[in-house]
């Protein structure tokens, strides 16, 4: 019996030559075809396209085959292309979905398949769930519905409109006038030659660093996180740069170098863009977060009189409400964000243009910037943090998980939240969230309190709370 595929909160991931094999491959990409024809029996047309991994135009070339086989057109992108990019591009087309080849900020030894319904958003858990389904009716036939009508693939280039809506959005003129200088790095990614390119023509001084292709990413993950943007900061010193922008394998998540070389973690990023495009877009309809996302936001949603929209975590949560126009700006602690009028997916190289706008026009280092959001409505202080579990720690801790705690660290409890896993809001405004992961005996930690001082005694206690 072949192991089952299961699409997770960004589709189906897995190691290379373990799990990714080209069997299971054409298993996945044979459930998604399935599920299109169920949806549209005649004329379906479906983007292919891929981040720089191993072998990724050898998948595509796979898929674009099974496509024909069940009377759907491939349209394939030649290149490897950001996922934000393959995006627009389902909506601009018209097409009935995409097929990303991408495992995003995973390690090199991984490969995934995403797959995005004719929104150009992550497809939701029900759609999930019924190409699951059709999975296993391949696997129990062995041959799937093929079609005697067999179109011709087609090509598509996504990056030229891409970029055209991008400079719809960004200010590139404020960012040329100030004389920001900027450094990128894509991470041998599929972000490589797209935000330096964009800023390069309007005028603004730019330099990149590994904008090349790396199958192996360096020898690590493509995460653009604090201990893997050293050479961004070299990069920035050599420069003098104002601030250093970074997106990860397929350049859906961001990463946010200050001018002093401090990397500034999404929760604060997230919201001083809801509170610049507040200011500058004059927008107010709303603002979503994820449950384990700053509370930042929560206080600037008041202070600006704009509803807060909590969601559980899955940027498709996000995407959905981006679709229906309730919200300026939606974002999660782990680095996706997407605003009003764009797409309903997370988009690491907007968050970084957005942020070149942000610090040219307001004339001030993210630092200054944040410290002026904490005058206006309180400081707070994020952490998250990962802990392993044995089969009897975890089991007891989950039984943990279904109490309704009266205090916390000391502090009485006034909310408890069951959005996605358990969030306790003590009456100080500190808060703790325990997630338990689906795919590894690990809870995700979230703590988040008024001072740093007071943020050490809540990561203590809530790691204390696990184990005791």
């Amino acid at each position: 019996m072949p192991n089952q595929i299961k699409f997770g909160t960004s589709g189906w991931r897995a190691v290379m030559a373990e799990d990714f094999t080209f069997a299971n491959v054409r298993r996945a990409v044979s459930g998604i075809a399935r599920y299109v024809v169920s949806q549209k029996p005649a004329g379906a047309r479906v983007i292919v396209g891929r981040d720089p991994r191993f072998l990724g135009e050898t998948f595509c070339s796979m898929a674009s085959d099974i496509l024909i086989a069940h009377g759907i057109t491939p349209l394939l992108i030649a290149e490897a292309a950001p996922t934000p990019a393959i995006s627009y591009a389902v909506t601009r087309e018209h097409a009935d979905g995409a097929i990303n080849f991408t495992a995003s900020h995973n390690p090199p030894e991984y490969n995934g398949i995403k797959f995005s319904t004719p929104d150009g958003a992550p497809a939701l858990p029900e759609v999930t769930r019924h190409i699951e389904a059709e999975i296993a009716a391949f696997d129990a036939n062995a041959i799937s519905k093929t079609t005697s009508a067999k179109p011709k693939p087609e090509t598509l280039d996504p990056r030229g409109s891409y970029l055209t809506r991008l400079r719809e959005i960004i200010d590139l003129p404020t960012i040329k006038k100030a004389g920001l200088r900027v450094v990128f790095d894509p991470f041998w990614g599929a972000g490589c030659g797209y935000s330096d390119s964009l800023l390069r023509e309007a005028g603004v001084e730019v330099a990149a660093v590994h904008d090349y292709r790396d199958v192996l990413f360096g020898g690590h993950a493509p995460e653009p996180d604090d201990h893997l943007l050293n050479d961004l900061r070299t990069k920035m010193r050599q420069t003098n740069a104002h601030i250093g922008i970074a997106t990860d394998g397929d350049a859906d998540r961001f990463g946010i170098v200050d001018q002093d070389g401090t990397f500034f973690q999404p929760n604060y990023i997230i919201a001083l863009l809801f509170d610049y495009l507040v200011e500058t877009r004059g927008w107010k309809n709303g603002v979503g977060k994820s449950v384990a996302t700053t509370n930042l936001i929560n206080a600037l949603a008041v202070h600006h009189h704009i509803p807060l929209h909590e969601t559980p975590v899955g940027f498709k949560y996000i995407g959905e409400m981006i679709k229906q126009d309730r919200i300026v700006i939606g974002g999660e602690e782990s680095a996706g964000l997407s605003i009003r009028h764009h797409v309903p997916e997370k988009d690491g190289i907007l968050a970084g243009l957005l942020c070149c706008e942000m610090v040219a026009r307001r004339n001030q280092s993210l630092k200054s910037q944040l410290d002026a959001l904490f005058v206006k409505v309180g400081s707070f202080y994020p952490r998250r943090e990962n802990f392993r579990l044995t089969p009897e720690v975890k089991a007891k801790f989950t039984g943990k998980l279904t109490l309704n705690p009266r205090d916390f660290c000391g502090r009485k409890v006034k909310e408890v939240v069951r959005t996605d896993g358990l969030k306790l809001i003590c009456d100080d405004g500190s808060w703790v969230c325990y997630r338990l992961s689906g795919t590894e005996p690990v809870v995700r930690v979230y703590t988040e309190a008024g001072s740093e001082q007071e943020l050490e005694k809540m990561s203590a206690a809530a790691k204390q709370w696990i184990f005791e």
